[in-house]
This record gives C-alpha cells, structure tokens and sequence, in this order.
C-alpha cells in the first residue's frame, strides 16, 4: 500500500510539472534586468515600489511589468505595489541565484582574466573554483586569487567537484572539444565567448552564446540610423532653402 502510495504521488507530481505554463524565453531574458534595478533600489534604501514607477525607472510599460511578473505569480498588493526586498528575493531564487552554483573557466588570455577579476560572478551566487589554460607559464600560478590548472585535467576536477558551469574563452576551433569535455564531465550550463555558436541539443546542458561583437553592431547601426536620418533632414532644409 505504501508502495502504491509513493507511485500515486509520483504521478501526481508530474502531472503537476507538465500543467506549468511555459515562461516565455523573453520574459526570463528580463528577469535580470528586473534583478539588477531592484537591487540598486535595496541599495539607497527603498522598501516599496509601484509599478508605475519602476516602470519609469526601467523605461518599460507598467502593464509589462505586471505581466511578467504575473508568470511567476504577482508578488504585488493591490495598493501597495511591490515589498522590494521580497520580490528582489523571489527573482534572486527565480535565477538560481541563491543555489551556490559554481564555475570554471577555460582559456586565461585577456578575456578569461578579465572575468576572473570581476565580482559579477559573486554577486549572482557563482563561485569560480579554477582556471583552465595550456600555457605552461602560468600553469600552477594564480591569477585574481583564482588557482590556474592545466587544461588536460578539466575533465577530471569538474567531475570530482560537481561543476555546473563551464566558461568559455578558448579560441573558436577549441570551442566545441572544451564543451564537450565539459558536458562529459557533468556540466550543467556552459557560457561560451568562443565567438561560434555551440548548440547540444541531444545533451542534457544549457549553452548561452555571447557574442560581444553582435552587441556593437547593433549600437553602430543605431547610430548609423540617427546620422542617416540627420542626413536626410538637412537635405529637405536645403531644398527648401533652394525653393
């Protein structure tokens, strides 16, 4: 009977699992977003706010917030708004910030050191445990407090430490053996900066492509558009003046 009981509530469980709405991609793509605003309103002291002005704060519409939010179940009061310190904490478990996740990353050159001295990773909850790199000369050395270990022992530590995270910043042509050295080895997410695209879908592991470059396309592009259309406006005040 325990038995039955035990499969019955397995069962249950996950019907459950498969009658959660899907959070849109784009919602969660927003959420630290959402994270970071609250978190410099904790900083100067802020207890409460209402959508209307976070939605000042952020540049975004009220209703937006409302929705996304929503998918998550609400976290507001109707005439109060929103407890800040509770719904920066409910977005800190949301991102998994509060899981004591941890991190390695492969390739000390110029970006994977300049990861290694931010305290972005500390901030969200990720613990760097090592760097990974092929240069003998600093093989067995530090760099920001962070033990840099030869490359041909990846696999092994992040199996002996249960790593959940891999970054990335080896060179293209690495990229798709690192990542599945690390997916071997039990890996949950991998952050890659290899500038190529890496895609898994038969494993059981997240990839997050950073393309740094795409991002300052984008800004040129917008600023092309400005000129252009400063251009195109001085132009008309031209001919006008010609008329």
């Amino acid at each position: 009977m325990e038995h039955i009981d035990k499969l019955h509530g397995t069962f249950e469980r996950r019907i459950a699992d498969t009658q959660k709405p899907t959070v849109p991609t784009a919602v969660i793509k927003r959420l630290p977003r959402y994270h970071r605003y609250l978190g410099d309103l904790l900083a100067d002291g802020r207890l409460r706010i209402s959508s209307a002005e976070l939605s000042k704060i952020m540049n975004v519409t009220a209703s937006q917030i409302r929705q996304d939010l929503n998918c998550f179940g609400g976290f507001g009061q109707q005439g109060y708004g929103y407890n800040i310190k509770y719904l920066y904490g409910k977005i800190s478990e949301l991102l998994g910030v509060t899981q004591g996740f941890t991190a390695v990353i492969v390739g000390a050159g110029n970006l994977g050191k300049a990861l290694a001295a931010t305290r972005m990773f500390g901030r969200r909850g990720v613990t760097r445990l090592a760097l990974f790199d092929v240069d003998e000369k600093i093989i067995g050395t530090e760099i920001y407090g962070i033990p840099v270990h030869s490359v041909d022992s990846l696999y092994d530590f992040c199996r002996s430490e249960k790593v959940d995270i891999g970054v990335l910043t080896v060179p293209k042509d690495a990229a798709y053996s690192v990542a599945k050295t690390l997916i071997y080895a039990g890996v949950k997410g991998i952050w890659n900066f290899a500038n190529t695209e890496l895609s898994f879908e038969d494993e059981c592991v997240t990839v997050e492509n950073i393309h740094l470059g795409d991002s300052l396309m984008t800004l040129c592009y917008e600023i092309k558009s400005k000129n252009d259309k400063e251009t195109a406006e001085d132009s008309d005040e031209s001919a006008e003046v010609e008329q």
